[in-house]
């Protein structure tokens, strides 16, 4: 299973980045290569997007769920759908008041995948994935700072 770990701190107060960051639709809005958004609430998105891998070039069917909301912790569910692979992966932010404003502490894990992407070293996916989670954050950062 593929794992994955971080912290970010945001210069804004908890109570912001806690409620923009559990917002299902507001993330579906940071997200690069989007073909089209088929639904953004609060507690669900639905997306189609072209993937960038070496691995796996084909669009995604992304279905994004929050499992768990409150002041200080939010979980996901992605579900993702694609011709010859699927995923579901788990993420959790936790959030907490710090000196500088907020500090995010997230983890996230794949815990399934099918088809093609059944095949593909968890190394690679790694690799992959945390060029994927760096630029996703980056564009938090920047959406968070026009809100």
């Amino acid at each position: 299973m593929a794992e994955f770990a971080g912290d970010r701190t945001f210069t804004l107060p908890v109570e912001v980045v806690a409620a923009r960051l559990s917002d299902a639709g507001f993330l579906v809005g940071c997200l690069d290569k989007v073909d089209q958004v088929l639904e953004a609430a609060p507690d669900r998105a639905v997306l189609k997007l072209r993937t960038g891998f070496s691995f796996l070039s084909t669009t995604l069917e992304v279905t994004l769920n929050v499992v768990e909301r409150s002041p200080t912790k939010t979980t996901f569910e992605a579900l993702s759908r694609g011709v010859g692979a699927s995923s579901r992966v788990s993420a959790t932010l936790n959030f907490e008041a710090d000196s500088d404003g907020t500090k995010v502490h997230y983890e996230a894990a794949i815990v399934e995948r099918t088809g093609f992407l059944k095949i593909v070293s968890t190394g690679l996916i790694q690799a992959a994935a945390k060029t994927v989670i760096e630029d996703t954050w980056k564009s938090i950062e920047a959406k968070l700072k026009l809100a």
